[in-house]
């Protein structure tokens, strides 16, 4: 694909990284299920490990089915490069840790996927490492959290399941004046709702598994860099070997370095194959995904057993109007809340579906359901639920693709025998 064409989103996501003639004419790109890779020579070799070439060594390292997934999604977030990971998990865990060291801090929103949560307030506590959290839309605990050991600030685009959404611009505005990074989870967005990189976001991270695949069969996360933040010596003194190797993508080669291949965190090929054919249709089921879950809001909330509705497109959440604005009307995501009586409720209603399925995911094609309370957070204490708005009474909706009225239809008849 040209890159100097000025394509629209909706043909980019299909040809960005396309280069069949390299691929002896295919247009799928090849799987390299392979460990290792020949070199020619032992001085290729030796100038490959110094980081000379960017020739293939070890599948852990790089692999050019992943790479080909990279540069792809490089191009649709509008970063300077990537490095795709064995989960979404893997991409905020490799991110951090290149970012912090012992007795470090940085500021979060408390609008957390759990893993993400834990992750911050759990593991990082054992290396003394400390995870200020805030409201995601409070922009003023967000910069009075900022201090000295502060290392870098990290939202989600929409809060998962708490679905509020921040003022990307407005936080960039605020890390950058401390000289601070600004690290976003795009992934209940996606670029195709929101490119994060044009409102000044310096790291851009996704869950691959979710809408980019879009299928429920691939697993992988991806770390995306703008390749614009100047990484200061006060904030960040370890980073001057990678900005000496790779200048402007010294992040990127720092996590990919000390942590990615360290780690072993490396995507199989054929999930990043699996992803790029995912990626073909994202613009058009981002399109279905969020026509119908505007529509199922509005169906839930005629429904005199559904207490409440939360969603970004109902005119009345607080976080419609930034949603309107930073998402360009394109919509307000696929994901939405209700709640019921109680959770003897929500269990009745899941068992009473007849369609939709009952699982630990979200952005599938197909549309999913799950009781947060009683399952991903079930080892979580009251107060620490409450603080991350997981209730007893919710229950947690990502509305797929199928048809608009079979969904409410089976909403509704499980619904309608709740005792």
């Amino acid at each position: 694909m040209n890159q100097k064409k000025n394509y629209h989103f909706n043909t980019k996501v299909i040809h960005a990284a396309q280069s069949s003639g390299d691929w002896h004419g295919a247009t799928l790109p090849p799987i390299f299920q392979t460990a290792s890779h020949l070199h020619p020579t032992a001085e290729n070799l030796s100038q490959t490990f110094a980081g000379k070439t960017t020739d293939h060594v070890y599948m852990r390292l790089t692999n050019p089915t992943n790479r080909i997934l990279e540069e792809k999604l490089s191009a649709l977030e509008g970063g300077k490069g990537a490095v795709a990971m064995s989960s979404g998990m893997a991409a905020i865990t490799n991110t951090c840790m290149a970012l912090l060291r012992a007795g470090d801090e940085f500021v979060t929103g408390n609008s957390l996927f759990m893993s993400t949560y834990l992750l911050f307030t759990n593991v990082f506590k054992k290396y003394g490492i400390t995870a200020r959290l805030v409201e995601s839309v409070d922009y003023d605990a967000i910069e009075n959290s900022i201090n000295s050991k502060t290392r870098f600030v990290y939202l989600e685009t929409i809060g998962n399941p708490k679905m509020d959404i921040p003022d990307l611009a407005l936080v960039a505005e605020i890390a950058h004046k401390h000289g601070l990074p600004l690290v976003i989870d795009n992934t209940l967005a996606t670029p195709y709702l929101c490119r994060p990189i044009e409102l000044g976001v310096d790291v851009v991270i996704h869950s691959t598994t979710k809408y980019l695949s879009g299928h429920g069969d691939a697993m992988g996360g991806v770390v995306i860099d703008a390749g614009s933040f100047p990484w200061p010596e006060e904030r960040f003194p370890d980073f001057q070997p990678f900005i000496d190797r790779k200048g402007p993508l010294a992040l990127l080669d720092k996590v990919w370095r000390e942590h990615h291949i360290n780690f072993g965190t490396t995507q199989a090929p054929f999930h990043a194959y699996l992803t790029m054919i995912g990626l073909d249709t994202l613009a058009l089921r981002m399109e279905r995904h969020m026509d119908n879950t505007l529509k199922v809001a509005d169906y839930l909330r005629e429904k005199p057993e559904v207490k409440w509705v939360n969603y970004p497109g109902s005119k009345d959440h607080p976080s419609h109007n930034i949603a309107e604005k930073q998402f360009e009307d394109k919509g307000f995501g696929g994901m939405l809340t209700f709640g019921l009586k109680d959770q003897a409720a929500c269990f009745q209603f899941i068992d009473n579906l007849r369609m939709i399925y009952h699982l630990a995911n979200l952005g599938d094609c197909k549309t999913l359901v799950i009781h947060p309370y009683s399952s991903q957070y079930v080892s979580f204490d009251d107060d620490t639920r409450r603080s991350l708005s997981i209730t007893a009474d919710m229950i947690r909706l990502s509305v797929g693709i199928e048809a608009v009225s079979d969904i409410c239809n089976d909403l509704g008849q499980s619904l309608d025998r709740l005792q």
